[in-house]
């Protein structure tokens, strides 16, 4: 809607982007190689952990494109909170294990399917990748034991996959409680929030890539996305856009820090409204109730 108003070529701030809209700054790229070296040293496990909304998701998308073909096959698991049967039968078949026997979905059954698929995988030099998105939820449902127990399946000594644990900060500690999962994890890299300076980069760097030709956001602007934005690259990409669009209803030439702060203010006066509605109906059902 706003882009030939700003001459953009594509939107700026869509929450996923390829490697041309990848910011590099230093922790992000720090955290991309120490991933690469457990992957590409088959290592056991390896953690990556951070707040909601720094970008963790987009991490692990160039991770995987980045992968040799010996570094093969990747499974992907964005919902993990299943029961350790139905998580076992889930990756057996995501990895391509052969058809299972009856009775089947048993647990041992898909232990041995993925057994035997993680052998032949290693005998033709090839090494799994297994990333569990949400992984701090694993926790509750006794699913972290079991993951750590497929790092028992080695191959001339080594395990045949390397497990990559994705989730907020609670997963940390989450595997600290789990010392024979915690010696397994090769590498821990954490990635945090934006700094003011990080932000404005950040920013610039979107815009660029969107085929920015001029600036858009001026200096206030950039110091109120960060300030309101919290240094979080998902609430900046929120504010960013509704700000451009404002803009472009507005017909202003550039963005300052009084459409930031207008754009954040009606979130929240919505976000407030949304929790008081959904007090009012619960307060409403209670009485009903009585």
């Amino acid at each position: 809607m706003y882009l030939d108003y700003w001459q953009l070529t594509g939107r700026p701030f869509e929450p996923c982007g390829d490697r041309t809209s990848f910011y590099s700054c230093e922790a992000q790229e720090a955290a991309l190689l120490k991933l690469r070296y457990a992957a590409e040293n088959r290592r056991g496990a390896a953690l990556l952990a951070g707040p909601a909304g720094v970008g963790k998701t987009m991490l692990v998308e160039l991770f995987r494109a980045g992968l040799a073909d010996s570094l093969r096959p990747v499974v992907h698991l964005v919902f993990p909170q299943m029961s350790s049967r139905d998580l076992l039968v889930y990756l057996a078949e995501q990895l391509g294990a052969p058809p299972a026997d009856p009775p089947r979905h048993t647990i041992e059954e898909s232990v041995r399917r993925l057994e035997f698929l993680l052998g032949q995988n290693a005998k033709q030099g090839r090494h799994a990748v297994l990333v569990i998105d949400e992984a701090h939820l694993l926790e509750d449902c006794g699913a972290l034991e079991t993951l750590r127990l497929l790092l028992n399946f080695e191959h001339a000594g080594r395990p045949t996959l390397t497990l990559l644990l994705v989730g907020q900060m609670g997963l940390v500690s989450a595997v600290g409680r789990l010392p024979s999962l915690e010696e397994r994890v090769a590498v821990k890299t954490l990635v945090r929030t934006f700094t003011a300076e990080e932000t404005a980069g950040y920013v610039r760097h979107r815009l660029k890539a969107a085929g920015a030709s001029r600036e858009i956001f001026t200096p206030d602007a950039l110091e109120a996305l960060h300030y309101l934005g919290h240094g979080t690259p998902r609430q900046i990409n929120r504010l960013g856009d509704l700000a451009l669009l404002v803009g472009f209803a507005d017909r202003l030439p550039r963005l300052a820090a009084q459409q930031i702060e207008a754009v954040s203010e009606e979130l929240v006066a919505i976000e407030e409204y949304g929790s008081s509605e959904k007090i009012c109906n619960t307060t409403t059902e209670e009485d009903a109730a009585n």
